[in-house]
């Protein structure tokens, strides 16, 4: 799986998110970076970006990452965000830069399903960082998995 192809993916199964203009800009089997820039179309009244536009991009930089991975597996596999939470630490203007470096988290994760049919549970977290590197948010996602029926 490609950034190109997770965009496209995007604009046909996601069309709020990618309409935001949220869009996967890199990835490997460690880390995905999503970025998305404040405009007329994602903003709140106060001049921001609306939570839940930073929402979206940093639950795509985990998900594409769990995605690629039970693709990798070659097992069916279901995916679901259980649990989150967010917090923010300045306004969101200009381009935001969400990172989730717990991609090492998957692995393990998706062999104990297999092995046991067990569903497991994995937090990632993503930091969304302004044009100058200033932490503006960061979210936590609670991703569980389990081997299909």
């Amino acid at each position: 799986m490609t950034p190109r192809k997770i965009n496209l993916f995007s604009f046909v199964k996601l069309p709020s998110a990618w309409w935001c203009g949220v869009r996967l800009k890199y990835m490997d089997g460690g880390k995905a970076v999503v970025t998305v820039t404040h405009r007329w179309i994602n903003q709140n009244p106060f001049k921001s970006m609306y939570w839940a536009v930073q929402g979206m991009a940093a639950e795509l930089s985990t998900g594409a990452m769990v995605t690629n991975q039970i693709r990798e597996s070659g097992r069916k596999i279901s995916m679901l965000v259980a649990n989150n939470t967010a917090n923010f630490s300045k306004k969101a203007t200009g381009k935001i830069t969400f990172t989730c470096e717990d991609g090492h988290l998957i692995g393990n994760a998706l062999k104990e399903t297999i092995s046991t049919g067990e569903g497991q549970t994995i937090w990632m977290k993503s930091v969304g960082t302004n044009k100058d590197g200033v932490v503006v948010s960061t979210f936590n996602f609670e991703w569980t998995v389990k081997l299909k029926a």
